[in-house]
Order: structure tokens, then C-alpha cells, then sequence
């Protein structure tokens, strides 16, 4: 099982996983939920993917992933998803949080960044593990590209000269940071008997 309700992610690592079959909590008809309360991508992926193997028994994958500035002391990191979020909670839709994320930075000249993801895989409480990658870029002064979700438009790979929502999905796959730390668990999938 995948320990995500995000269809986007869902489908990018089922292309990744592709000789196993990856199904969501909603498809199974389970009611699941996971508060991000942990101050590491380690503990926020053990987190979603313990609660869910605790529902399910299940083998479960989980992430968790962010984009991180060092000009802005790391942010957005582990809050990339609730990044500039209102008092009240309201989350910003991925137009808004990219432009919040442009407005910090725009009298930045260090506009280095990388993502982080961390994957794991639970079989059981104490039996797992972990991979967690990242993908070294440059934030753009404004989106370029529609393939990719979250701050793919905003994230420039030098050599590629393109952003990360500019790649074909089968080249993003295996260079982005996801896509790493997946087929690192692909493999040990593959070398398990589960």
C-alpha cells in the first residue's frame, strides 16, 4: 500500500513501481489520516507509513518530501506542502504557494536550493527500510512548464536547461529526487520475499 491520498504522487510512483501493484487507503475504502507533526522527512515517512501498516498489516510506502533554500534557512522544508498557510490553517493552492515561495525570494542573488526525499518501506514495526535522496537545482524567477505538480515549475536543472515541470515524466522520474529514493526500494522490494 501507499501511504498517500495525493493522485499525482500516486501515479508518478506506480510508474516508478512498476512490477508491483500500488494501492491507496481510498481505493481500499480506508479512512486514513496522518498528522505531519514530525521535525525530520524521516519522521514524517515513518509517521504516515506506521499508521497506516497499523490499519492495514500491509506492507506500506511512504514519503516524505520538500524543497529546501538555504537563503531562507531552509524553508519551505519539512511545512513545503503547508508552506505559507494562513493563520487559520487555510493551506495556499500550488499557484499561491509558488508565488509566496517567488515574493521571499525575489532580492535573493543565492537562489540555490535542492529537494529532499525520504521513502520508506514498512513490513512490519521493527522491520523497514529507508532511502532518502535529493535533486540539487536553482529556483527561476517565475514558473516555466505544466508536466510535474508542486514546485516542479519553479525548480531549474542547469543541465538539462529546463525546470523539473519542463522534463518528460520517464526522465523525471529517474533523475528527481523521488525517483532515486524509489528505485532504491524497488530493488530491495525485489530482493524480498513479502
Amino acid at each position: 500500500m501507499i501511504a498517500s491520498e495525493n493522485q499525482h504522487k500516486v501515479e508518478e510512483l506506480s510508474a516508478i513501481f512498476n512490477t508491483c501493484s500500488l494501492v491507496s487507503p481510498m481505493e481500499k475504502g480506508i479512512r486514513y489520516s496522518h498528522e505531519e507533526s514530525g521535525m525530520t522527512f524521516l519522521e514524517n515517512a515513518m509517521g504516515k507509513a506506521r499508521t497506516l501498516s497499523a490499519l492495514t498489516s500491509a506492507p506500506v510506502i511512504a514519503d516524505d518530501s520538500g524543497l529546501v533554500v538555504p537563503a531562507l534557512n531552509g524553508e519551505p522544508g519539512i511545512y513545503s506542502a503547508r508552506y505559507g498557510s494562513t493563520e487559520n490553517g487555510q493551506k495556499l493552492d500550488t499557484p499561491q504557494r509558488n508565488s509566496y515561495l517567488l515574493k521571499k525570494m525575489e532580492h535573493l542573488s543565492d537562489r540555490t536550493a535542492y529537494f529532499v526525499c525520504c521513502m520508506v518501506l514498512v513490513l512490519s514495526e521493527e522491520r523497514f527500510f529507508v532511502s532518502q535522496e535529493t535533486l540539487p537545482g536553482v529556483i527561476t524567477r517565475e514558473p516555466r512548464g505544466s508536466n510535474g505538480f508542486g514546485y516542479d515549475p519553479l525548480f531549474y536543472l542547469s543541465e538539462y536547461d529546463k525546470t523539473v515541470a519542463e522534463l518528460p515524466e520517464d526522465l523525471k522520474n529517474r533523475i528527481s529526487h523521488r525517483g532515486r529514493a524509489a528505485s532504491r526500494l524497488k530493488s530491495i522490494i525485489e530482493s524480498l520475499s513479502i
